[in-house]
Order: structure tokens, then sequence, then C-alpha cells
């Protein structure tokens, strides 16, 4: 029998998670240099230079983490990446900075009052960094030895023997650490660290030793030298929680499950006074700090009057956020009141707002902007179908144009072409219609749509003429 041929073989990866490409997965950062000078093209960013350049010296305030209760508003025409710096700044902080996203309309969906929701926003973007010493048992696998029953039912037992640069100890397993084992993969030649405590395995990488075995491993093996010192180490290990967790667990009995649930409902104020002093003794211990994150409401102008009395309270909190707001509202009317105020937003509030304004993008940032789509999409397009592109979206919106990128791969790949060319964009274009499109159609057919209250505010109009 022929051994299978190379071109047989497929290259299995193993799948650890669904990531799916979303309006912003692009963005990497805020394109800042050294000297918090913004980049024209950087991070998957374009443009917005003045925007990008306020919004890093918003980031190193957040860094510092010395100062509570600032505020920030990104006030601009829709489509001009408010939102895009606000994810700059999450990617630029890191995953170890709590950063809490919602819409301003969310706060009236919950089950909830609008102040408790605006609270628990508050306090998912407040961390709290617990340090705690553990003891490790941290060695590179020498060998396995997992005995089964000859008769095939009870307990299996084995032994393990781990080393270091200095010493080597054989450890006896039971049955709980034999299936810990299992599940991890370990091999002779990993690394392992075992926590003394729980018990639990985590897999550090494989030693230089085994470096050469390539037939063993595949590309994204990482190695790791074979430990020093003794086998039993003590470790200082940091977890970063927020505060709102910490409310959930201490709030109900099975409030670690209510994470999980999302059902949380509202927390007693009691209970958050108690955790705030408790965290306030850890921190006199120096057990652990707090780590001061970001709230971003999008969408700000559609939260109410109530809602905005709750910020200007606790934003004088000393465990205040950073809170970034967003909004492409002009001078408008205050939700809740008959008062009209810039961008939707009382004065007193927006007094204490640091203000940074987005402009409306050039074609050639345009350009740039869905270039850089096409790359994330995994688009190949060619020169003239992208500057076709670039002209819907400096005629219409750059979001429209945005959309039609994947619909035109869509119909290139069923006519099996290689790129997108400039005759599946106009395929796209003349099936998908854009705001202004639709409006015309709107005019044209409007006596044939149901309810139609621009043809009845005419027709009332011309009545009251008549009389």
């Amino acid at each position: 029998m022929e051994a299978p041929s190379t071109a047989q073989v497929q290259q299995v990866r193993e799948v650890t998670r669904i990531e799916r490409i979303g309006a912003h997965s692009h963005i990497r950062g805020l394109g800042l240099n050294d000297s918090l000078e913004a980049r024209n093209v950087s991070q998957g960013m374009v443009g917005q230079m003045k925007a990008r350049r306020a919004a890093g010296l918003i980031l190193e305030m957040i860094k510092e983490g010395k100062i509570a209760g600032r505020a920030l508003l990104i006030a601009g025409q829709p489509g001009t990446g408010k939102t895009a710096i606000a994810m700059g700044i999450a990617q630029a902080l890191g995953s170890d900075t709590p950063f809490t996203a919602m819409s301003g309309s969310e706060i009236f969906s919950r089950e909830m009052s609008k102040t408790e929701a605006l609270t628990q926003a508050f306090r998912r973007s407040i961390g709290v960094r617990i340090k705690e010493e553990a003891e490790f048992i941290e060695g590179e696998v020498v060998e396995i030895q997992i005995d089964r029953p000859a008769t095939g039912t009870g307990a299996k037992i084995g032994k393990m023997t781990l080393k270091t640069t200095e010493m080597e100890t054989v450890y006896d397993l039971g049955q709980k650490m034999i299936e810990a084992l299992t599940k991890e993969k370990v091999q002779a030649g990993d690394v392992i660290a075992i926590d003394k405590a729980s018990g639990k395995i985590s897999r550090l990488g494989r030693s230089f030793t085994r470096a050469k075995d390539y037939d063993a491993m595949g590309p994204q093996t990482k190695f790791v030298q074979c430990p020093e010192g003794e086998l039993q180490k003590r470790k200082e290990v940091v977890h970063t929680v927020t505060l709102h967790e910490i409310d959930v667990i201490n709030s109900r009995s099975q409030g670690f499950l209510a994470l999980f649930s999302g059902d949380t409902g509202e927390i007693k104020s009691e209970v958050r006074e108690q955790i705030n002093d408790k965290v306030a003794e850890w921190r006199e211990e120096g057990k652990s700090e707090i780590v001061p994150g970001v709230l971003f409401i999008d969408e700000v102008h559609m939260l109410d009057i109530e809602c905005f009395s709750f910020l200007n309270r606790a934003l004088e909190s000393d465990m205040a956020p950073i809170l970034i707001m967003a909004t492409n509202r002009g001078i408008t009317k205050i939700r809740g009141t008959n008062q009209q105020s810039p961008h939707g937003i009382p004065i007193d509030l927006l007094d204490r707002l640091l203000i940074i304004t987005t402009k409306p993008y050039e074609i050639d940032e345009i350009k740039q902007i869905l270039k850089i789509r096409c790359e994330e999409e995994d688009v190949e397009i060619s020169d003239d179908a992208l500057n076709v592109l670039t002209k819907i979206g400096k005629e219409t919106s750059l979001r429209y144009s945005i959309q039609l990128i994947t619909l035109s791969s869509i119909i290139s790949r069923n006519r099996k072409a290689r790129e997108v060319t400039v005759e599946d964009v106009k395929r796209v274009y003349e099936v998908f219609l854009d705001e202004a499109r639709s409006s015309d159609n709107l005019r044209e057919y409007e006596q044939y749509f149901m309810f139609n209250d621009l043809n009845s505010d005419t027709q009332g109009t011309e009545t009251s003429m008549e009389t």
C-alpha cells in the first residue's frame, strides 16, 4: 500500500475561536509616534491628525492613572471616525486596562433603573489589580509513566519526573493529576507549571533541548529555557478584576454564575460601600492597586437629563474612570426637556468636558481607508475599481462604500475572477441604493407607500390655507 503523497496531506489547524471582521477590527492603535505626533497612516488609522494627537494625550493621562473623573467628548459628523478613535484608545491601552463600550440608548432597555445601569457601567470600567503569593512546581518533564489496571477498571496511577538545571525529582501521580496532564497533552520535553493550591497545570512551552524535533511539532510551538533553581517556587500572582465583578460575586450566593448569564440585577448600595472599604484596606496593605479604566458612551445625546445629572455627580468621585463620549448631533434639545444645547448635552456637563472635533475625510484618505478595509476583508481589488469605490465614498458616504467591498467580492468570486473589477462594483452599486438615491425613489413613488406623513402634512397645509 502506497504512502499518501504530500499533496494529499492536509494541514490541520486548531481553531480556538471564531474571529469575525467588524467595522473597526482593522484598528490596532492610535497610530502615534514616540512624541505623540499622529502618522498619516498607521495602525489602521487614517487622517484626523489633530483629533488623534489629542486622544494620545488623553491616553497618556489614562496610563498614569493618577487623575480621576476626567471626561472627553468626541464630536463630529457621521462617518468621520469618532468610534474608531475610541477603539484606538482601547487597543493602545491593552487588555489589562478595563474598557467598557456602550450606547446611550442601552440605558433605557435594561431591566433596572437608569442610574443603576450607569453605576454598573462605571464600576465595570474600574479594575482592581490583586496581588497574592502562590506556590508553584515548575520544571521540564523528563518522563511520564502511567500504569493502567489490567482489568481495565479502577484508578490509574503513575509517576512523573521533573527537572531544573540544578535538580531532578520524581512525583507520584493520582487520578486527577493524570487527567489534568492528559487534558493539557503534556509530554516529555514540555516545560510546565503546577499550582500547588489548585492543582492547575499550565504548559509554558517546549524545552530548547527538543528544538530539533521538527517532525513532532508545528510552527506555532513556543520554546523556553529549562527552569533554574529549585522545583518548588513562590511567585507573586496578579489578578485583575473589575469592581462590578466583585459587586456581583458578593451580592448573592450564586453571584459568580450571574457573571456568565448576564442577569446581575440591581446591587444594593450597602454592598458597594463594603467593597469600597475592603478595596481601600487592601490598597493600604499593598495587596492591591486601582486600575482606572475607560467608559465609552457612544450616541451620548440619547441620554436624558436624569442621566446627565448622574454623570455630573459620578465624575466627582475619586473612583471614577475616564469617561469618553461621542456624538454626531449639533445644537438640539436635551432629552427630557424643552431646552436646546450644543450636542444635546447640558451646559454644566459640557463645562467639564475636553472636546475633540473630527472633520470629513479628504478623497485621498477615503481611498486609503478603503484599501485598508480590502486588506482586512482579504479582498483583491483592481486600482480602477478602488478609484470607483473612492468616488462613491466621496459622493455618498464612506460607510456605504465600505459595505460594497464584500458584496463586490462575492460577485467576482461567482465569475471565478481573481480580483474585483469596475464592473463588479457597478453591479453592486445598481442593486443597493445609498441614502440619497433611496430618498429620490421615495419621492417618486411616495403615493404608493402606506402612511405617508409628508403627503398628509402637505394636504393639511393646503386645507388650512383654503380656510
